[in-house]
């Protein structure tokens, strides 16, 4: 039996067919290549419930994954995160059917580590020596994680204002890192430069690959799984390079395909930053693709990314699922990562955050309903992002008391 039903890359512009068991970037075209399964085959090789009593990690979905050969897996325990219910929360801004995919509880603590572990493992497979990329500083983390954890070099540039534990997470992996004055298109020019001049290296930069979308797929697999191979209503995720938004779409109609889950879709949400919003700029406009946005900036640094490879199928993905692209301010962002933790007790990115502040505004404007049943992707630990929280509290004396509960009434 195939571990992996993989058959051949396509161009997400002309439908063209490529070589899948050979190194390759972006389509002639100059677009991302996407990953195509032998479906029919998948379909009466392996069941649903043949794939729940396999481990609870992302490679329980081998079959519609890339890699050939289980030898060449490389992980550390990623997938299958928690879908927490938010009743608290949820019931706060009407929405009590509110979940939370929380992917900060993932290997590197973002998800990134899925992309990160099906693309490293793909590289390894096909004998790739070093992986290089830009990155706004978690997929660096999490590639070079993973690079080391297979053996191979990593080469990572991210610009200078990137979180600092990021840039910590390459050196301790052993990365060759570089940072930059400057926003990830910037740093993408440098490692396209490097990667021309040196010898077996794969630049695996967002969506110039084709497995890393691979490996964010299976946040759809998941959700799916785990509402018992039924949909949601809605899925807000930070769109960024839109990674995952595409990955999940591509999830949701391989799971139509295989029989695994009915006709309805979830409507997708783009979520981004009022500023970095080419993509909801794009949506307003009825464009098939996105301009680039100079001069952006966003607390959000995940999602600053001012123009996306792939923002055209993120597009279509939105469109066809019909969903919206929404962006919320800086503010609103730094409001709803204090709200969730005082209510639920998870801190959360501030990417994540962006999706309950757009997951309050389309509930106030009547886009979710109050009885709709939404999903919103966390995709990150709060810990990662310490400056989103400032304390300012009292020192004590040693000898001094704690003054009374705010909460306790005067006599």
């Amino acid at each position: 039996m195939s571990y992996s039903f993989l058959s051949h890359l396509e161009c997400s512009r002309t439908g063209d067919r490529y070589e899948a068991d050979e190194v390759q970037g972006v389509s002639e075209a100059g677009a991302p290549l996407l990953a195509r399964y032998d479906l029919e085959r998948a379909r009466a090789s392996v069941t649903r419930d043949e794939i729940a009593g396999r481990s609870p990690d992302l490679w329980r979905y081998h079959e519609l994954l890339p890699v050939r050969d289980s030898r060449h897996v490389t992980t550390l325990g990623e997938g299958m995160t928690p879908l927490l219910p938010l009743p608290t929360y949820g019931a706060a801004i009407g929405v009590p059917g509110l979940l939370m995919k929380d992917e900060g509880l993932i290997p590197t603590g973002t998800f990134k580590a899925r992309g990160a572990a099906v693309g490293v493992s793909r590289a390894r497979e096909l004998g790739v020596k070093v992986v290089a990329m830009p990155t706004n500083g978690n997929a660096g983390a999490a590639w070079s994680m993973y690079a080391a954890r297979a053996g191979i070099g990593s080469l990572i540039v991210m610009p200078v204002d990137a979180p600092e534990i990021t840039r910590r997470e390459c050196v301790a992996a052993g990365a060759e890192l570089y940072l930059v004055d400057g926003l990830i298109n910037h740093a993408g020019a440098l490692v396209k430069a490097a990667v021309e001049e040196r010898i077996g290296y794969q630049e695996v930069s967002t969506l110039k690959e084709p497995y890393r979308i691979e490996g964010k797929k299976t946040m759809g697999y998941e959700i799916a799984e785990q509402l018992g191979w039924q949909v949601p209503d809605v899925i807000l995720y930070p769109a960024g390079g839109g990674v995952g938004l595409i990955g999940i779409h591509k999830a949701m109609r391989e799971m139509q395909e295989l029989g695994w889950i009915g006709d309805r879709l979830p409507r997708l949400v783009a979520v981004q930053a009022e500023g970095c919003p080419p993509i909801v700029d794009a949506f307003e406009a009825g464009l098939e693709e996105s301009t680039l946005v100079p001069g952006t900036h966003t607390l959000a640094f995940g999602i600053n990314v001012p123009k996306a490879l792939g923002d055209f199928i993120v597009l279509q993905a939105v469109r066809e699922s019909e969903g919206t692209a929404v962006a919320v301010s800086d503010e609103a962002i730094l409001k709803e990562v204090q709200k969730l933790a005082a209510a639920e007790g998870s801190w959360i990115c501030p990417e994540g955050a962006a999706c309950l502040a757009a997951a309050r505004e389309l509930r106030e404007s009547g886009w979710i309903g109050e009885h709709e049943q939404v999903v919103v992707l966390n995709t990150g630990a709060g810990l990662k992002y310490p400056e989103t929280v400032e304390v300012d509290v009292p020192v004590l004396a040693s000898d001094e008391a704690v003054p009374a509960s705010r909460d306790q009434a005067p006599d």
